[in-house]
């Protein structure tokens, strides 16, 4: 498909002005988090758990969709940040073990699921997984977020199902991305209030301390079986006429 005919950019037009729900969100660190996001991501746990699930679906291939949510920003500071309350897997892929390619049908599905579930929301980004490979952006991957999710407030989540590690990559100041920076978020609570994010790579920051000052605040989820994921190379910049995520084997 060319990459004109079909675009996952719904307009969003202006922020929702809403201050931050800090006060029902534990905020997961990455590691070697560098600062603060220019754009604070938050995560509802319904949608977690169902991001977990279909990366998880298959471990051979790559798996992915759009991220649907909220775009807002804080009265006064007008500080933004996302909140990400639905997934759209794709399923009309091509995929292998080191690529995923968001078909033309598969677009028009999502669009379509948008519109008809989630008309009140927007497309906050995108996610896919990198089985038995490690936590980064190939240059595919920037080129498809730079030309089909080109908002600064817009991420990209990329989820290593075997080690169980995820990050997002958020765009800076100057709206770049960088292959290997990548930050955790806020997990939104449910009612019970409990944290369900058991991502191994993820520090859980006290809500009584500042991690920043005091190391001992990062509390690390449960420990999982650990799996090697060795990096593979990415792949140059391919075909633009797909919206594929292919790195070579």
């Amino acid at each position: 498909m060319h990459k004109e005919s079909i675009h996952p950019l719904v307009s969003a037009g202006e922020p929702r002005v809403a201050r931050m729900p800090l006060e029902r969100a534990h905020r997961w660190l990455a590691e070697r988090e560098p600062g603060e996001p220019r754009t604070q991501v938050f995560l509802t746990q319904t949608t977690f758990q169902a991001i977990d699930r279909h990366a998880n679906s298959d471990l051979d291939n790559e798996v992915g969709g759009w991220l649907a949510g909220r775009w807002c920003c804080q009265p006064g500071d007008g500080a933004q940040y996302i909140i990400i309350e639905a997934l759209l897997p794709a399923q009309q892929v091509r995929s292998g073990s080191t690529f995923l390619t968001f078909t033309h049908d598969s677009q028009v599905a999502m669009l379509a699921a948008l519109e008809e579930r989630y008309a009140n929301k927007c497309i906050v980004g995108w996610y896919h997984t990198h089985p038995r490979m490690d936590i980064f952006l190939s240059g595919y991957d920037l080129w498809l977020h730079q030309h089909f999710f080109p908002h600064p407030w817009q991420v990209a989540l990329v989820v290593e199902p075997h080690s169980h590690t995820a990050g997002f990559f958020i765009p800076d100041a100057e709206q770049q991305l960088e292959a290997r920076r990548f930050y955790g978020f806020h997990e939104l609570m449910n009612r019970k209030r409990q944290p369900l994010v058991d991502w191994k790579n993820l520090r859980l920051q006290s809500p009584a301390q500042d991690a920043k000052d005091d190391p001992s605040a990062l509390v690390q989820p449960a420990a999982l079986p650990a799996t090697s994921a060795k990096r593979k190379p990415s792949q140059p910049q391919g075909q633009a006429d797909q919206p594929s995520t292919e790195k070579e084997p």
